[in-house]
């Protein structure tokens, strides 16, 4: 183990998303990092921007409480502490709710709010053993308010954000944030591919849903979150934020 001198931030999943986006701005904020899922490609342009990096290629996998569990124990073995941690799951489920099963139910529910729940279960025993410590998790938009044609996935966002901000209240005076941020309306493959909005014609009239009449980008989306966990603001926690375009 080599106790590290930087930061280090732990992300689930590296590959896709904002997690690449996400984990460059780390990598110049002076963090050292976990991270799953990482490209050759990512890993050397995260090291030449500074940060030592330990990849868990399953890590985005990563789906009982075993699986987070060693995650965050690469991390441990490596750095000897964890600073910060993101992740997003979910599973996207579609539909009229009388035509949903609880296959469908079960589905989401996992994504949704169990993965979470095993994040949090792993990251929380060493940051509450530190007294100190940021989490951040990416749930989505539509648990701000009932979301027409997903009525699983809405609800099970939900659930998933009130289960961060429960979490946060019990942890409050050990020096841990936990924070939520949603999104929708992404410009994202797994938001076009749900939506359809792969095909002009249904991408301008998703656009005309949203109050400022475009999609989101990952980019950017990667900016919101930094402040969440780069140590640089530190009077916030159990708060959910949404970032959607002024839909919620």
């Amino acid at each position: 183990m080599t106790t590290s001198t930087r930061r280090v931030a732990l992300l689930n999943d590296v590959s896709t998303y904002c997690g690449p986006d996400l984990a460059r701005l780390l990598a110049k904020a002076g963090h050292d990092l976990v991270v799953g899922k990482a490209s050759d490609e990512l890993i050397a342009e995260l090291e030449g921007l500074g940060a030592a990096v330990v990849n868990v290629p399953d890590g985005a996998r990563a789906r009982t409480a075993e699986d987070f569990q060693a995650f965050v124990q690469a991390g441990l073995d490596r750095f000897g502490r964890i600073d910060t941690a993101a992740m997003f799951s979910g599973h996207v489920i579609v539909g009229r709710f009388l035509d949903s099963t609880v296959e469908d139910l079960q589905k989401v529910m996992h994504g949704c709010v169990e993965q979470p729940y095993h994040f949090l279960k792993a990251v929380l025993p060493v940051m509450e053993a530190q007294l100190d410590g940021q989490i951040l998790i990416i749930t989505s938009a539509s648990a701000a308010r009932p979301t027409f044609g997903a009525p699983l996935y809405s609800s099970a966002r939900a659930a998933g954000t009130m289960l961060a901000r429960n979490v946060a209240e019990e942890f409050v005076r050990k020096n841990i944030q936990v924070n939520v941020v949603g999104t929708n309306f992404m410009d994202f493959p797994e938001f076009l591919r749900a939506t359809g909005a792969n095909d002009p014609e249904v991408r301008a009239k998703i656009e005309e849903q949203v109050p400022m009449r475009r999609l989101g980008g990952v980019t950017e989306f990667a900016h919101f979150c930094l402040p969440y966990v780069d140590g640089t603001s530190r009077f916030a926690t159990g708060q959910a934020t949404w970032f959607a375009g002024g839909w919620a």
